[in-house]
C-alpha cells in the first residue's frame, strides 16, 4: 500500500486522523521535553558529570514508568482508553508546567528529576494507549503500513521537538532558564493531544470488555495488576513472533543503553573536533539514530511479507551484532554516528515487527497490558545496561583514543546481541 493511499485513509477516517494527531503531538512534545531535560541534567557543566550521575539521570527519566507501566496496562484493558489517553495528556500538561516553574526558580535536582520521571511515564502511557487503540480505527490489513507511516513521520516529529529544544537553549543560553523555556514549550504537545482525545466518543477506542462502573477504580486495578501481567505474559508466550519481538527489543535496549552512556561521556569532552560537544552533539547522534529509524520504517513493510516476522527479527539482530563489533567498537566520532544510524535501522525494524505482531495476534482484552509490558522491558533493560556500563567504565570520562573499560562494554554488547539471536532461534524452534 502506497503512502498516498495511507494518507487518503487518514483523511477519510476521522478516528485514524485523531489518533495520528495525538501520537505526533505527543512525540513532538516528548522530543522537546527530553532534550530540554538533557540540557538541564546531562549536559549542564554546573552539575555532576561522572558516569554514575549520568546513569542516575537516565534512570529517573525511565525507571518510574517501569513501575506504573503495569498499572497503565491494567487501565488500558479495563477502562475507557479514550478517557485514559485524555486525562494522561491533561496530567502531563500540568506536570510540564510545574517542571518549567521549578527550573525557573532554580529548584533542586531531586524534585526536578521526580517530576521529569513522572512526565515521561505519562508520555509512554499515551503512546501505549494509542498503539492499543489503533486496531479500532484501521483495518487489520492496514496495520503494518500504517505503523510504518506513523513511525516514519512520528520519528520526524520527535526529532523536530528535540531540534526545537536545542534551538531554544542555544538562543537563550545553556542553564536552567533556557531549559525551562524549552520545557514549557513541550506542553504544546499535550494541548493538542488533549483536544484530539476529547473529540473521540466515549468507549470508541476499546477495550472490547469494559469494567463495570463499580469495578474499575484505581484500587481494583492495582489489585488486578499481578493477574493482568500474568495473563499478558502468557499471551506473549503463546505467540512465537511476539515472544521473539520481546526478546529482540530487550536485547537491543541492553546494548543501546550501554552505547548511550559511552556516547554521552564522549560528547562531554571539550576537545571534540568533528562534532560539537554537549547537547548539540548529542542531538546529532540522536538525529543519526532517528534517520536509521526512518529507513527501517520504509524497509520493514517490504521485509515482512518476504522474510516473515521471526526471520526479520533475526536479520535485524544479526545486523546489530555486526555493527556493534565494528563501527561502535572503533570508538571514533564518525564510526559512532554510522553505528547509531545502523542500530537505529535494526532496533526500529524489531520494534515495528513487534508492534504488528502484538496488534494482529494479541486479543483486544490483553493488547494494552502487552504493550505496557513491552515498554517496561524497554525501560528496565535500558537503565540496567546504563548502570552496569557506568560501573565498568568507572569515574571520569571516555577518551576517543579508546579505553580498555569502554571497549569491554562495547564488545560485551556485541556478545549480548549474539545471545539474543540464540534466544530468538531457540524460541522459534520450540514453537515449531
Amino acid at each position: 500500500m502506497s503512502n498516498e493511499t495511507l494518507l487518503a485513509r487518514l483523511r477519510d477516517s476521522p478516528g485514524a486522523g485523531k489518533l495520528t494527531a495525538i501520537r505526533f503531538a505527543g512525540q513532538f512534545g516528548d522530543g522537546l521535553f527530553q532534550a530540554a531535560l538533557s540540557g538541564a541534567i546531562l549536559f549542564n557543566p554546573e552539575r555532576e558529570s561522572n558516569p554514575a550521575a549520568i546513569a542516575a539521570g537516565f534512570a529517573v527519566l525511565l525507571v518510574p514508568y517501569s513501575v506504573i507501566g503495569p498499572f497503565a496496562g491494567a487501565m488500558l484493558d479495563r477502562w475507557d482508553r479514550r478517557a485514559v489517553v485524555l486525562w494522561a495528556n491533561v496530567l502531563r500538561m500540568i506536570l510540564i508546567a510545574v517542571t518549567a516553574s521549578l527550573l525557573f526558580a532554580g529548584g533542586g535536582e531531586t524534585p526536578l528529576l521526580l517530576l521529569a520521571l513522572t512526565t515521561v511515564g505519562l508520555s509512554r502511557f499515551v503512546l501505549a494507549g494509542v498503539s492499543a487503540s489503533l486496531p479500532h480505527v484501521v483495518r487489520t490489513s492496514w496495520l503494518v503500513p500504517m505503523n510504518s507511516l506513523l513511525a516514519t513521520v512520528g520519528s520526524g516529529f520527535a526529532a523536530a521537538g528535540a531540534g526545537a529544544a536545542v534551538a531554544i537553549i542555544g538562543g537563550i543560553g545553556a542553564g536552567d532558564v533556557g531549559s525551562g523555556v524549552a520545557v514549557a514549550a513541550a506542553a504544546s504537545g499535550s494541548v493538542v493531544g488533549t483536544y484530539a482525545a476529547a473529540r473521540f466518543p466515549r468507549r470508541s477506542l476499546g477495550p472490547a470488555t469494559l469494567a463495570e462502573p463499580g469495578d474499575h477504580g484505581a484500587l481494583r486495578a492495582l489489585a488486578d495488576i499481578a493477574a493482568g501481567l500474568k495473563s499478558g505474559a502468557v499471551a506473549v508466550w503463546h505467540s512465537p513472533t511476539v515472544t521473539a519481538a520481546m526478546a529482540g527489543i530487550g536485547t537491543h535496549r541492553i546494548v543501546f543503553g550501554a552505547d548511550t552512556l559511552i556516547m554521552v561521556l564522549i560528547l562531554r569532552e571539550s576537545t571534540s573536533t568533528s562534532l560539537p560537544g554537549g547537547l548539540a552533539g548529542f542531538g546529532i547522534a540522536v538525529g543519526a539514530t532517528a534517520a536509521g529509524m526512518l529507513v527501517a520504517a520504509v524497509l520493514t513493510p517490504f521485509l515482512l511479507p518476504r522474510l516473515g516476522r521471526v526471520r526479520t527479527i533475526i536479520g535485524a539482530l544479526t545486523l546489530a551484532a555486526i555493527v556493534q563489533a565494528t563501527f561502535i567498537a572503533a570508538l571514533t566520532q564518525t564510526s559512532l554516528l554510522i553505528g547509531a544510524f545502523l542500530l537505529g535501522v535494526a532496533g526500529q525494524t524489531i520494534k515495528l515487527t513487534g508492534d504488528a505482531s502484538m496488534q494482529i495476534e494479541i486479543d483486544d482484552d490483553h493488547r494494552g497490558r502487552v504493550f505496557a509490558l513491552q515498554d517496561t522491558v524497554f525501560n528496565i533493560f535500558f537503565v540496567a545496561a546504563l548502570a552496569v556500563a557506568a560501573f565498568v567504565v568507572g569515574p571520569g570520562t571516555v577518551d576517543l583514543a579508546g579505553e580498555t573499560s569502554a571497549h569491554t562494554v562495547v564488545y560485551a554488547g556485541a556478545l549480548v546481541y549474539v545471545l539474543g539471536l540464540v534466544v530468538v532461534v531457540v524460541n522459534a524452534r520450540r514453537h515449531r
